[in-house]
């Protein structure tokens, strides 16, 4: 299972404090991220990070690249709400994630609740296939 680490400037510590908490959980996933967002949480959990290009030079549609492929399971996407307009390549994201049925967190409330069910084992149905609604 992967998961993808992006975090808007503003959001970048929140990211890092958040990936501290986390990281015996986060351990045991393939993680990615755009670049600087990848350095960050590297450098301050240990935990191995496939870093892509930073979100100026197309890292975040690198991510979107791999979530279109179904290569992409989770995405923590911590944003800041106070950016008066957002990036074409953010809602690109959020769309994506949508059709392809990716989980997302947008803020660390959800990303708790995201990755809390990661540890109970409830997001492993693209194992098993799409469950029946």
């Amino acid at each position: 299972m992967t998961i993808a680490l992006i975090a808007h400037d503003a959001k970048k510590e929140l990211m890092v404090q958040f990936c501290i908490a986390y990281c015996g959980i986060l351990s045991r996933y393939h993680l990615c991220a755009t670049g600087t967002t990848g350095k960050v949480v590297g450098e301050a959990t240990g935990l191995p990070i496939q870093k892509y290009f930073s979100g100026s030079q197309g890292g975040g549609e690198q991510i979107a690249a791999k979530i279109a492929c179904n290569e992409v399971d989770v995405l923590l996407f911590f944003r800041d709400p106070n950016l008066r307009n957002p990036d074409q390549n953010d809602v690109t994201l959020l769309r994506l994630c949508d059709v392809h049925n990716v989980p997302m967190a947008t803020n660390i409330a959800t990303a708790e609740a995201l990755i809390m069910a990661l540890e109970r084992g409830d997001l492993d149905w693209r194992e098993i296939g799409n469950p029946a609604f």
